[in-house]
């Protein structure tokens, strides 16, 4: 039922209002309009989740695009029990995905994850080249607040970072007022795609 629906609806509630203020015949028409408002609402959300699916998948395909001079095709890093330490010990978790897509030329890579930061995931691209962080991107973003951790400024800090101690960046990253958590998933998906680039080389000089 659309809107058009509804409004046909509200019209012939009104209409049998003037009538009967207490009669029965307006009861099926509040329970259809209320019906329709619910509706109306999931239709609503649905339309937004398919619209964050749909940005995300444009998003990401312009952020690989741009990372490389030429086109490049998706590679796969398959996450195994040997692996899941380190990661655990990265992101507070383990990564629960069989194999994770990349894109490589050469000594750069470029990967997209998803962390979340209060409640929501934040989708990343990173790219990485010949170990240090060459640029950090928010391709979707569904936090209600801490919009800020999108901005050029907060993102420039992670230019240039390598891994230091403990799978740690090599540098401190300023926080944001009201956005400490998106902050730190961040940082820790900035740490983690280091690493991976670690072992996507290991994986290409592997006969």
């Amino acid at each position: 039922m659309g809107l058009t629906s509804a409004w046909a609806i509200s019209s012939d509630m009104t209409l049998c209002g003037r009538f009967s203020v207490v009669g029965s015949c307006w009861l099926p028409q509040v329970a259809a309009l209320l019906l329709c408002f619910a509706l109306s609402g999931y239709a609503q959300a649905a339309d937004t989740a398919a619209d964050t699916v749909e940005n995300t998948a444009e998003n990401t395909t312009r952020f690989v695009d741009e990372a490389f001079s030429s086109p490049t095709k998706a590679d796969f890093l398959w996450i195994t029990a040997a692996l899941q330490p380190t990661i655990r010990q990265i992101l507070d978790h383990d990564l629960r995905v069989a194999r994770l897509p990349y894109w490589r030329q050469g000594k750069r890579t470029a990967w997209v994850l998803n962390e979340v930061g209060k409640e929501m995931p934040i989708t990343i691209g990173v790219v990485v080249d010949d170990g240090r962080i060459e640029r950090v991107r928010v391709l979707a973003y569904r936090e209600s607040r801490g919009w800020e951790v999108q901005s050029a400024n907060f993102l420039r800090q992670f230019v240039g970072a390598r891994l230091g101690e403990q799978q740690r960046l090599d540098r401190s990253i300023d926080g944001i007022a009201g956005a400490t958590l998106s902050v730190r998933a961040m940082t820790r998906v900035s740490r983690l795609a280091l690493w991976l680039h670690q072992e996507a080389m290991k994986k290409a000089v592997t006969p």
